[in-house]
């Protein structure tokens, strides 16, 4: 397994805008890589417009390298629920780029969820990551222990 590059400057997060698409996609197509799941190109262009368009519930974020080189994204949906007042915050998808896991990227993207939330009273930040991920996970247990439900999916 190769080593991480050591990273020596500022991670960057900011909200992903049209400019960032090339590198999104390269970055969502190793996400979906990873997950060994087949998206196709109609829904990837579909979620790409979604996360531009003001007027959707689905958001992203990336992260960035003072240099602006994109090391990694998240994209997130905010949506209410009916255990709150507030809106619930579902990071979805969470992708750093090989080279530079290791270095807290990922860590800056959920908190970069985290501090949105508190500014903006959301109710929660929730996800959920394969049971044998363990190198996200150990990520994913420094902000709290993983619960106890179950995921059903139904496929229509």
């Amino acid at each position: 397994m190769a080593m991480a590059a050591q990273f020596t400057s500022k991670i960057v997060v900011r909200d992903a805008i049209s400019a960032d698409e090339n590198q999104w996609r390269e970055m969502w197509d190793g996400y979906c890589s990873f997950y060994e799941a087949s998206v196709s190109a109609d829904v990837t262009n579909s979620v790409w417009a979604r996360i531009l368009d003001k007027n959707e519930s689905i958001y992203a974020v990336v992260a960035q390298d003072e240099s602006g080189q994109t090391l990694g994204f998240a994209n997130y949906i905010l949506h209410p629920f009916t255990w709150g007042k507030g809106s619930a915050c579902y990071l979805e998808d969470l992708f750093v780029k090989p080279a530079a896991r290791g270095n807290g990227v990922g860590q800056s993207l959920i908190d970069e969820l985290l501090r949105r939330g508190k500014d903006n009273q959301w109710a929660r930040v929730y996800w959920m990551t394969a049971s044998d991920n363990e190198t996200a996970r150990k990520l994913y247990d420094r902000y709290c222990s993983a619960d106890s439900f179950v995921r059903y999916t139904v496929r229509i």
